[in-house]
């Protein structure tokens, strides 16, 4: 392969199909949504003989990213056949829930403990929102925060409702915490301070990650001529509870979907154990230590992540 690849940002709602990363990436980087969005951007590459590396920007609540970039792939033969002539590679996601989960810890850490937290992000399907409860339930539960509340940029509950719900419970000052690319603008809510902490990932790190993942996926297809599409076809596997049938039944029916539209399976976790379920650890106990992509060792599981963006108050 030669020296240089493009790295092709593929985004769905955590990264508002892409307008929250046009002003955060360098113009070496391609960003473009899914399907016909990532096949023109292929086309054009491939007619000017560069190398591609395509990477789901994801932060880990939306696996269907990974695989429907997958199955794009998959389903093109000119893309296919593409992977030995020039290069073509599916890397690994930008991130996980995992990462998200240290991410918004680290953010967490910068506000005061008697501030609440409103964890917002970018409204996606029923179990992508579901997941987000289970991200701030886990924020919370390593943090010193009292109240951890949820809200959805474009869906129920938005912002300005989840600061009205904190202010109900008692808050006074409410930040905002992203996990997606963009942080909310703060809403005007009468009696509560609500302040966005900014970007949970900066934009220095996000060059660093993905500069990591094409890096990756380069070494993978110089060592193993893997190019990731396999892989990544596996990745929204389990993701989501569809169906629910009692004890002792199984199913023997097989799934249809419209083109265009996803399913519902419930997506297991690396760390999970047979129930899905992450475990805390008592102070004292042992515990797993979390490593952010591009950042160093830290202490006792919270990482050290910069975030370049500034604090934006609004008082009403």
């Amino acid at each position: 392969m030669a020296d240089r690849c493009r790295p092709v940002a593929v985004c769905g709602h955590e990264a508002g199909y892409g307008e929250a990363l046009r002003d955060l990436v360098g113009p070496d980087v391609l960003v473009v949504t899914g399907g016909r969005g990532l096949i023109r951007a292929l086309a054009r590459l491939r007619r000017s003989g560069e190398q591609a590396c395509v990477v789901p920007m994801t932060l880990g609540r939306d696996p269907e990213l990974v695989a429907d970039t997958a199955r794009t792939l998959r389903a093109l033969p000119a893309v296919q056949n593409a992977v030995q002539t020039f290069g073509t590679l599916l890397a690994e996601p930008f991130g996980t829930d995992r990462h998200l989960i240290a991410w918004l810890r680290a953010a967490a850490n910068r506000v005061p403990a008697t501030s609440a937290l409103l964890v917002t992000a970018p409204a996606g399907g029923l179990f992508e929102d579901a997941e987000l409860y289970r991200i701030a339930r886990l924020v919370r539960g390593h943090g010193a925060h009292r109240l951890v509340e949820v809200a959805f940029t474009g869906g129920d509950p938005d912002p300005a409702e989840g600061v009205r719900r904190c202010g109900r419970l008692g808050a006074t000052e409410v930040a905002l915490l992203t996990a997606g690319f963009a942080p909310a603008d703060p809403p005007g809510v009468p009696g509560v301070t609500v302040a966005s902490v900014g970007p949970t990932v900066s934009r220095a790190a996000l060059a660093r990650v993905l500069a990591e993942r094409v890096a990756d996926a380069r070494q993978r297809w110089s060592e193993r001529q893997d190019d990731g599409i396999a892989a990544g076809l596996t990745a929204a596997d389990d993701h989501g509870h569809g169906h629910t049938h009692p004890p002792g039944e199984g199913h023997g029916h097989h799934h249809t979907h419209p083109p265009g539209e996803g399913h519902g399976h419930h997506r297991g976790h690396p760390a999970a154990d047979e129930h899905g379920h992450h475990h805390a650890h008592a102070s004292g106990e042992g515990h797993e230590h979390i490593h952010l992509p591009g950042v160093g060792p830290h202490d006792h599981g919270r990482p050290h992540v910069h975030s370049a963006g500034h604090v934006i108050r609004s008082t009403a």
